[in-house]
Formats: C-alpha cells, sequence, structure tokens
C-alpha cells in the first residue's frame, strides 16, 4: 500500500473515530468502549479490503459481514453512514425518538446489517453458515465475520471453527476483537488463566491465527486483504490486538465503561491519538 493510500485509511480512521465519540457522548449511548476498540478493523474492512456497492447494499455478490459483537455497533453505524448506506439523519440521531437504529445491531440489510447478534456466540456460526452456503453454490464473494474475545466462551463459537476447518472454508476469515474485557471484568479473571489461552485453542482447533495491531489500520488492512485473496486451506483468523475505549483516557481498559457514558469531567481527559487529518 502507498504512502499516499496509507494517509488517507489512517485519516479515515480518526474520523470515524471521532464521529463515534461525538454522536455517542452527545447522544448519551453507553456502549462507546467496545465501539471504539473495533473502529480500525472495520475501516480496514470497508474501505479497503471488502467487495462492497455502497450503493447497492441487496448487491448479490457483495462480501458478507457478519458482526458478532453486536453490542460494539456505533462504529458501524458512522461507517455507513458516511458512505450513505445508512441515512446521515439516523446515525445523528441515534439512542434518540428521531433514529430506528438499535442499540444492538439488528438484521436490516437496506442499512448493511447481515445478521442480528445480541445473543452473544451467534455470530460465527452464522458466519460459517454464509460461507459453507456460497462454497456450496460455487459464490465467489467472502464472508468476514468480527467477534470479541468474550464471546469466544461460548460453546457455539468453537463448534462453528470445527466446522469450518473440517469443510476447508478458505471464503471465510474471522477477526477478533482481542480487547481483553467482557461486559464488566477482565478476561483472564473469568475464565482464561493466561494470556496466551486463546492461541493455543484456535491452533488446536486446526487453524493458525496471525496477531495484529488493533489500532494499527493500515497493517490490518494489509493482512486482512492477505486472508481475502488466499485460496485453499482453512479458515482465516486474525486477532486483534486492541484496547477497549481506544481514544479516550478516561475509558482505555476500564471495566465500568462497558456501557457507562462518561462525565464532562472525564471527557476532559481528552483523547489518546493525534488525528492524521
Amino acid at each position: 500500500m502507498d504512502s499516499e493510500k496509507s494517509k488517507l485509511l489512517e485519516s479515515k480512521a480518526d474520523y470515524i473515530r471521532n464521529d463515534v465519540i461525538n454522536v455517542s457522548t452527545r447522544n448519551k449511548a453507553g456502549h462507546i468502549g467496545p465501539s471504539l476498540s473495533c473502529v480500525d478493523i472495520l475501516v480496514a474492512l470497508y474501505y479497503c479490503c471488502m467487495s462492497y456497492k455502497f450503493e447497492d447494499p441487496l448487491w448479490e455478490g457483495r462480501d458478507r459481514l457478519i458482526f458478532s459483537k453486536a453490542h460494539g455497533c456505533y462504529s458501524l453505524y458512522a461507517i455507513l453512514a458516511d458512505k450513505g448506506v445508512i441515512p446521515k439523519e439516523e446515525w445523528c440521531g441515534f439512542y434518540k425518538e428521531e433514529s430506528s437504529l438499535m442499540g444492538c445491531l439488528e438484521r436490516r440489510l437496506e442499512y448493511g446489517f447481515e445478521a442480528g447478534c445480541g445473543s452473544l456466540g451467534h455470530g460465527l456460526p452464522i458466519a460459517v453458515g454464509v460461507a459453507y452456503g456460497a462454497k456450496l453454490q460455487n459464490k465467489t464473494y467472502h464472508t468476514f465475520c468480527v467477534l470479541g474475545d468474550g464471546e469466544l466462551q461460548e460453546g457455539s463459537a468453537w463448534e462453528a471453527f470445527q466446522f469450518a476447518v473440517k469443510h476447508e472454508l478458505c471464503n471465510l476469515t474471522v477477526i477478533i476483537d482481542c480487547n481483553g474485557l467482557q461486559a464488566m471484568d477482565f478476561i483472564i479473571n473469568v475464565l482464561d488463566k493466561r494470556k496466551n489461552d486463546l492461541m493455543k485453542r484456535l491452533e488446536g482447533f486446526g487453524l493458525s491465527p496471525i496477531v495484529c495491531p488493533g489500532h494499527d489500520v493500515v497493517k490490518l488492512a494489509a493482512y486482512i486483504c492477505e486472508c481475502r485473496s488466499s485460496l485453499g486451506g482453512t479458515p482465516k483468523v486474525i486477532v486483534a490486538d486492541t484496547t477497549k475505549g481506544f481514544g479516550l483516557k478516561c475509558m482505555e481498559n476500564v471495566p465500568e465503561f462497558h456501557f457507562r457514558v462518561p462525565t464532562d469531567e472525564e471527557m476532559a481527559m481528552g483523547k489518546t491519538y493525534e488525528c492524521s487529518g
């Protein structure tokens, strides 16, 4: 990727991050933290890697994104509003009576939402089914699934991985938003004893996960595009090393900000990044 395209991608990530912060704090919408951790993942997908016609979200040949961590959907809303798929007023009025957008993602194809995944742990099985169906029908589109590391405590996710490996679904790329937190606590305090448990489990299921900095949108885009173009073999898995609440000093890695809206005093602590635009 040339330097000009890299700068444009970084600038777009900053723009979406700021948009998520501004709309969600202004409208007093919770779930800001889980939305901020996946901004760069979604920007890499929609502005660089996915085959998608924004003027025609029902295009049959589009790549499918199953956004499994549905409570972190604000970044997805901001991107699809920026691209004109969602009316701008729907996003700007989010969490208010004038908007029909839900606090947790629900299926709405005309708005670009492929599946409702409010019950965590179901997104990956849906994505595997979509990819398997595409393979059976010789369809050329790729299926992506973005899920949180917390929902990988669900057995349904591992059943889906097992099925995907068995049927060699190379048309599937799974991106794990690995921010180390689930709801109101750190994952290591809930189930995992060691930070490398996730990698060992993925490898044990026959996968070859790639670890990538989750807030380096350029590197993410390079890895995702490489996975999309790869033919044959098993599904691809990218473990994006992210920070929950990334971008706001008051929110980063603080469990209570899974849903809580920051106060004016907390917002005054500022941001943790410099806008590139």
